[in-house]
């Protein structure tokens, strides 16, 4: 009884909460009511929630565009830069965590200065390297981007979680005749499965959700990624909004499974090594 809240705070509060779950809700909710409306709904002078609601739109980009294909290149550019981003970035933060070598401090002042230069000015120096090496317009030259962007965070923040493993586990492996790789694999690295659900999920969103790079590189109508994809609903005189949400629905859905997945990992990865004991 002496802790408990007075029911005017206890009114105020969930007041809040209610009105800030209506603000982070509301988008969602116009953007798949738009999907379901007609194509020039959203012309219309006045506002209607429901307005004949089917699912023409989502017809039209399923059967009548290249959507699929798009979803398969964004699928095999996401899953690929999430497999190597994180092998990297696990590799690389468990050595930083647990070896100290010459070049030590140069390699973690790189892990944070490569995270203060924004896309803009990287696309120039990108693209003239690709362009060089003959990458253009290919799935490896976007994937070595964004593992440009999704490695060194993952790796800082994965040091960060293996220093909360104790160095006795190694040692103990060490002393039944692992290999220091063998100590990695077998001992930290399922340790560390919070740490590496959240990176990995960092690196599949990075991917998935980006569009400076995958405008930048891929020119193909056959190797557009959903993010390209999609501008070509929007022409110089007309946007097809009911298109677009449509679109945009579906591109969420994937994403949103890959979150269900992780989320149970992602609470305990993002808070274990803000604190070391």
């Amino acid at each position: 009884m002496r802790n408990r809240r007075p029911i005017g705070k206890s009114i105020a509060l969930h007041a809040g909460l209610t009105v800030a779950s209506i603000i982070a809700l509301f988008p969602i909710a116009w953007l798949l009511l738009t999907s379901l409306k007609s194509r020039d709904a959203w012309q219309s002078a006045t506002v209607k929630w429901f307005d004949n609601p089917n699912i023409d739109n989502f017809t039209f980009v399923l059967g009548h565009t290249k959507f699929l294909r798009w979803l398969l290149n964004t699928v095999i550019v996401a899953g690929a830069t999430t497999v190597i981003g994180v092998l990297l970035a696990a590799t690389t933060g468990y050595a930083v965590s647990r070896f100290r070598f010459p070049g030590y401090r140069s390699i973690m002042w790189m892990l944070l200065i490569t995270q203060m230069f924004p896309v803009a000015i990287l696309i120039v120096p990108l693209y003239n390297l690709m362009s060089a090496l003959g990458l253009v317009n290919t799935f490896p030259a976007l994937i070595t981007c964004y593992l440009t962007t999704a490695v060194p965070f993952c790796a800082w923040m994965l040091k960060g979680y293996f220093d909360t493993i104790p160095t006795t586990i190694d040692e103990a492996g060490r002393v039944d005749g692992l290999s220091p790789f063998g100590t990695f694999w077998r001992l930290a690295l399922p340790l560390a499965r919070p740490g590496l659900a959240v990176a990995g999920f960092y690196a599949f969103i990075t991917a998935w959700a980006e569009v400076a790079y995958s405008t930048a590189f891929m020119t193909g109508d056959e190797s557009y990624t959903l993010a390209v994809g999609m501008q070509t609903f929007v022409s110089q005189f007309r946007a097809e909004w009911g298109y677009m949400t449509a679109a945009a629905v579906l591109i969420a859905i994937p994403a949103a499974i890959v979150f269900l997945l992780v989320q149970r990992n992602l609470v305990t990865g993002l808070t274990s090594g803000a604190t070391k004991s």
